[in-house]
């Protein structure tokens, strides 16, 4: 661990860096846009453009790094991403709120398009689990703690937008300072909805299901907060322990996901995480004080079991594709992840403002009961792999195409051949 950390350890700061200015940002803007009394689908709208950026970013971003280079364009898109921080604290306008976002969204699909192709340039095939376990770790500690910068200053101080802009622009530092030469991209090309989805109808589904809740927790769940009568310091703590959760729950569903059938596994996350979405909604709907410790818990739980719905998804396309196409396949899901992330938010507001806070985890908790009725249905379809057949479970981020590189399972094996393409999960 300690020579995959030494090889890669520039690179996790920037990563670490941008990652705290980026996650303030997505803590500071929902709470503002609520203390400006704005109708609950407008700060919905708002927090979803970022994840049409994404969107279009992962695209689009790669011909732009190929065109211009990796220093090029890092700089550029983090430039960017930085004056976008500013600009909050300039024009307050909910439509130009949602294109700042919308912005920085694009531009953060080049900057991991370009951070992850680096990554991957110094990763020997021997560590590559180990490092894509380090991106990971930093991706989420890193976002954790950016929840608690909020407490620096009153929420309408300008520095809450001043401080991101700052971070962003120091994460240049580490990455254009590395040593390593710019790597080539690649041009991945990710499979088609239709093609995934004659691959594995489940993967796709679970992957857009996911990007939904996820996209939802993250984007609304400081307005749930706030909209319950808690403090900014609670609801640091709240998003805080939200991201912890995804955290700290990846390895042990793994795990269990290796040992039993995987959608036998898949089918208990939803069960738990439908009972912890009405367990949030029965808290918020009483009139009594409502426990923090037991706010911060279920929360957890729920938001770390959503998180791990995507990695399940990957892992169950892999147990069906020749392993020469699982970049391709793991590129494809990460798109269908953000498409469903980008809705999520919108479709969340909506609820919220229609049916109280509560609108939020009831729309998680039934979107998690749809995906299990799909998953029983193909359950019913096909039986599954012996645990002993299935692809491993890796707790992949859905990031970019290029971090589907870092997965040790996309390696060629010629002593163990890849599982054929035999039909339909």
């Amino acid at each position: 661990m300690g020579h995959a950390l030494r090889a890669v350890a520039s690179l996790l700061v920037g990563v670490a860096i941008l990652m705290l200015g980026n996650g303030l940002l997505n803590i500071v803007l929902p709470i503002r846009l609520t203390q400006a009394a704005l109708p609950t689908e407008i700060t919905g709208l708002v927090m979803a453009a970022q994840f049409g950026g994404l969107v279009v970013g992962s695209i689009y971003c790669k011909a732009i790094i190929a065109r211009v280079g990796h220093i090029r364009a890092f700089a550029a898109f983090a430039a960017i991403t930085a004056a976008a921080a500013l600009a909050y604290a300039l024009l307050f306008s909910p439509v130009t709120w949602g294109l700042l976002r919308f912005v920085s969204g694009f531009c953060m699909a080049g900057l991991f398009a370009a951070i992850e192709s680096w990554i991957n340039e110094r990763s020997s095939n021997e560590m590559r689990g180990q490092v894509l376990s380090l991106y990971m770790i930093t991706n989420y500690f890193s976002l954790t703690l950016s929840q608690f910068l909020i407490n620096l200053w009153d929420i309408g101080a300008t520095e809450l937008f001043i401080l991101p802009s700052i971070l962003i622009s120091l994460s240049l530092v580490p990455v254009v300072l590395t040593r390593v030469s710019a790597p080539e991209i690649g041009r991945i090309a990710p499979l088609g909805f239709r093609a995934l989805y004659a691959v594995s109808p489940l993967a796709v589904i679970a992957s857009f299901c996911s990007g939904i809740t996820q996209g939802s927790i993250h984007g609304m769940g400081a307005v749930f907060a706030q909209a319950i009568g808690l403090s900014v310091f609670e609801v640091s703590l709240f998003m805080g322990s939200a991201i912890f959760g995804g955290l700290v729950l990846q390895w042990p569903v793994g795990r269990l996901s290796d040992r039993f059938d995987r959608r036998s596994v898949l089918a208990w996350v939803l069960v738990v995480l439908t009972v912890a979405s009405a367990a949030m909604v029965a808290l918020t709907v009483l009139e009594a004080a409502r426990p923090l410790v037991a706010l911060l818990l279920i929360v957890a739980v729920l938001a770390g079991l959503s998180s791990c719905i995507y990695p399940i998804a990957v892992a169950q396309a892999f147990d069906f594709i020749d392993r020469e196409r699982m970049v391709a396949a793991s590129s494809g899901l990460v798109l269908a992840y953000a498409v469903g992330a980008t809705g999520g938010p919108f479709a969340a507001s909506v609820l919220m403002s229609h049916g109280g806070p509560q609108g939020l985890f009831l729309f998680v908790g039934v979107v998690a009961v749809l995906l299990a009725a799909f998953l029983v249905y193909r359950m019913r379809r096909r039986a599954g792999l012996p645990a002993a057949a299935q692809a491993a479970f890796v707790p992949v981020p859905p990031m970019t195409a290029v971090a589907g590189g870092l997965d040790p399972r996309t390696e060629p094996q010629p002593e163990a051949p890849a599982a054929a393409e035999s039909g339909r999960a």
